[in-house]
């Protein structure tokens, strides 16, 4: 598979080598902000590699994940504005590829790439993004907390589109949502869920009450924990 053409920086690294620093610093919080700006420079690659890889989808699949490169390449302006008014910029610090792993772990099967890329790694954004916005305004960053809501929003709508195709997908091939998500998510060693879950934001994006249900069950021990 071609990687998509990418700037000589931000050097790659495993991700336990990315740097990750106090949150009440410039740095740390620059430092912050660059990796979610990755993250969306992933995303725009990403929703583009959905669109050009897999053929004879109806024309509304193909506009929908245009709308979503669009949006990624906006938040990742907003977050590189940011990060330079802090005085850096995208590639000041290393990054990791773990999004980009799971692209190519799915390029043979539109199904598996709509169930464990929009589905389960975007969602956990869902999930991160309302307890990084509240540190953020902590350490007295309202900038970088605003822009977190826009990305939040969008990231709905997004989702929104993963889960839109998958069921389109599994309705289309006949087959249980439910259990081919839960093959396809084993069979790619897809990362685990952790809580605490956005369930609202999950609802919006279109989970059913089936799974959202499931979250709940399956880590209801977990969440005790924590």
């Amino acid at each position: 598979m071609a990687i998509p053409g990418r700037p000589a920086r931000p050097v790659l690294v495993a991700p336990k080598l990315v740097q990750r620093r106090a949150m009440h610093t410039i740095a740390g919080r620059a430092a912050l902000i660059h990796a979610l700006a990755h993250i969306e420079f992933n995303a725009i690659n990403l929703a583009l590699d959905a669109v050009w890889r897999f053929s004879e989808l109806p024309i509304a699949y193909y506009q929908d994940w245009l709308k979503v490169a669009k949006e990624e390449a906006y938040h990742f302006g907003l977050l590189r504005a940011h990060l330079q008014s802090l005085g850096y910029d995208y590639g000041d610090f290393d990054a990791h590829n773990s999004l980009w792993e799971m692209v190519e772990k799915t390029q043979a099967d539109v199904l598996a790439r709509m169930a464990l890329v929009p589905r389960t790694l975007e969602a956990r954004g869902l999930d991160a993004t309302p307890p990084l916005k509240q540190k953020l305004l902590q350490a007295g960053d309202a900038a970088a907390a605003a822009i977190l809501e826009i990305i939040l929003q969008d990231e709905i709508g997004h989702v929104a589109i993963g889960n839109r195709w998958f069921y389109y997908l599994c309705d289309q091939r006949g087959l249980d949502r439910h259990a081919t998500f839960e093959h396809l998510r084993q069979h790619y060693q897809a990362p685990t869920l952790r809580p605490p879950f956005n369930l609202s934001a999950r609802k919006l994006a279109g989970f059913s009450e089936i799974e959202l249900a499931y979250l709940e069950a399956s880590h209801a021990g977990d969440a005790d924990a924590h």
